[in-house]
């Protein structure tokens, strides 16, 4: 009896790992607005659903770093649903609170541009499978909002 739920939790196993699963990547990182309490960035995603059928996000986590520390992050809950059989693109806005920045003040410089790594967590609910985390990152620069683009 044994050998037989051996055998199908190998064969489970097996056609679990060659199922297709979505795939997303970060296409840019932007600024979006300055607030009174944050700079918000956004950051654009693509993600490719290989279904027939729509699929629902269930949260977008993010962490972003600079200079190995932690300057913003947060989750974004039940951000829609994944087109079928076809690319989503999905906005995420990452929200940086003034008093960090001050703090970043020699890794701004003169160039106002904070080096950046922006890490994603994509939480979508597969049928059969249950709840799939896709894991995204990119590394770049961001531009601090110039008086020009705040007023």
């Amino acid at each position: 009896m044994s050998q037989m739920l051996d055998k199908a939790k190998n064969f489970m196993a097996e056609k679990l790992t060659t199922i297709e699963k979505p795939e997303a990547s970060i296409d840019n990182v932007d600024f979006k607005r300055v607030s009174r309490e944050s700079v918000e960035y956004l950051a654009k995603l693509s993600v490719k659903n290989p279904y027939g059928h729509s699929l629902p996000v269930c949260e977008i986590s993010y962490t972003l770093k600079s200079g190995g520390r932690v300057i913003g992050s947060g989750k974004m809950a039940d951000p829609g649903d994944l087109k079928a059989s076809d690319t989503t693109l999905m906005d995420v806005p990452v929200k940086v609170p003034h008093n960090v920045l001050v703090s970043l003040a020699k890794d701004i410089g003169a160039d106002r541009d904070i080096d950046y790594e922006l890490e994603l967590g994509l939480t979508i609910d597969l049928p059969v499978i249950g709840n799939f985390t896709i894991p995204l990152s990119t590394k770049g620069e961001i531009k601090l909002p110039s008086i020009s683009d705040i007023f």
